[in-house]
């Protein structure tokens, strides 16, 4: 996803193994659809890594220095190249958990309402 015109992605890693049998999908990927995707993309720096013994999987690194790794184990490569534009689409924030359901900049006086406040 582009942040203030600028892409976040800087660079994607597809790390595959040339025999093992999960990583069937991802060679197909890269025949197919690998080359598509570094002509959309020109400013997205693609890197491929031979891993023998591995499962395959896609790494993004992005430019505030954060890294996504995703599983591509026994995925068809249209579910790769799916996991690739996600890759690409999400801007590399760490994902941060909520600590209450109700996320507001005022929090009410009188707390926040229930079905089972009685009137």
């Amino acid at each position: 996803m582009a942040l203030r015109g600028v892409w976040q992605l800087q660079k994607l890693v597809v790390n595959f193994c040339d025999w093992g049998g999960s990583s069937k999908g991802i060679r197909a990927f890269m025949e197919s659809h690998l080359p598509a995707l570094k002509e959309k993309n020109p400013q997205l720096e693609v890197v491929t890594q031979l891993v023998r013994g591995q499962h395959p999987n896609l790494k993004g690194i992005y430019k505030n220095h954060n890294e996504r790794v995703v599983c591509v184990r026994n995925l068809a490569p249209e579910d790769i190249m799916l996991q690739a534009s996600r890759l690409r689409c999400s801007l590399g924030r760490k994902v941060v958990k909520l600590r209450t359901r109700h996320v507001t900049k005022r929090p009410s006086v009188q707390g926040t309402w229930t079905t089972e406040l009685k009137m």
